[in-house]
């Protein structure tokens, strides 16, 4: 089934206008859900009950407050919230281009797609074309459901992509938990820097991995349904818990001498030379190797699926 757009949109690329519709990037709905049962097997049904009374309170008796003090509140209607919010904007305004990787990723919030409405695909592919061969990317402001947002526009090659950024409010510094740096030897460094070029990949590669959890769970389920105990599988005494530490060097030596072997199956690879340099913990003379997916996409288990 084709994606439905969510929003329709004009991008302001200085005085050019350029009408795109916004497609949501992620699918929310990837989790297995379970739902919440009385003894009987029914669904239960969620109240709010008053504080003071113990009565349930329906929804259209509530009101919105905000706390000031302990259990003291300022009460605002629907209107005056409503006139509090950002008016909605089909107009994304472009108000600087930086360089693409000059955004920190822990910045990113929600992705979104945006794909040229009519009349909207030459200058769509302009400023595609322009971001990529300048290396930047655009920031703008986008209003949307009652709230400004600030947005990253950066070139992909089938696109543009609309990543939502959070504000610097919303985003915790790393300088709160203190962490002390320690210095290490050239030694080290040379050795840990081997290990990374060992294990150097050039791209990420999403469908090389799934996710295992998912798998048991939905493999669970057909168990339950074709009336079979569920196993509950112990984790292997290598892997439970954390590995000792031992000396620094060492641990470099063995994982380089190991190679891919000796890196611990849960962990990604780092990208960077840049990343700082953790202790490693000594890892077991054999490891099973990550899980990593076929190439075409699994398959869900087909009682799972027929049950959506």
């Amino acid at each position: 089934m084709p994606a439905r757009s969510i929003a329709s949109l004009s991008l302001s690329f200085g005085l050019v206008s350029i009408p795109v519709k916004l497609y949501t990037a992620t699918e929310s709905s990837s989790d297995v859900r379970f739902n919440l049962l009385a003894p009987d097997g029914s669904r239960v049904k969620q109240q709010y009950v008053s504080e003071a009374t113990g009565a349930v309170v329906e929804r259209s008796n509530m009101k919105k407050g905000y706390e000031f003090e302990k259990d003291k509140f300022v009460v605002f209607t629907a209107d005056e919230l409503k006139a509090l919010e950002d008016a909605a904007s089909h107009v994304v305004e472009i108000l600087a281009f930086i360089p693409e990787k000059a955004v920190n990723p822990v910045y990113y919030d929600k992705a979104y797609y945006i794909a040229p409405d009519k009349r909207g695909g030459k200058p769509y592919c302009l400023l595609q074309q322009a971001l990529a061969e300048s290396g930047r990317c655009a920031l703008a402001k986008w209003a949307f459901k009652g709230k400004t947002r600030i947005v990253q526009v950066r070139p992909e090659a089938d696109g543009l992509v609309f990543q939502q950024l959070l504000f610097a409010d919303e985003v915790r510094s790393l300088e709160e938990l203190h962490i002390e740096h320690i210095q290490v030897s050239d030694a080290e460094l040379k050795l840990a820097l081997q290990i990374i070029d060992q294990g150097a990949e050039d791209n990420y590669d999403p469908t090389a991995y799934e996710d295992d959890e998912k798998k048991r769970i939905l493999a669970a389920i057909d168990e339950k349904i074709e009336g079979k105990q569920v196993v509950i599988h112990e984790p292997d005494e290598a892997t439970a818990g954390g590995a000792q530490v031992i000396d620094l060097m060492e641990a470099l030596r063995a994982s380089l001498k190991g190679g891919a072997k000796a890196k611990p199956a849960s962990t990604p690879k780092r990208k960077s030379a840049e990343e700082p340099v953790a202790e490693i913990a000594a890892a077991p003379k054999t490891r099973k190797p990550a899980a990593r997916a076929p190439k075409t996409p699994a398959q869900e288990p087909a009682k799972v699926r027929a049950r959506k």
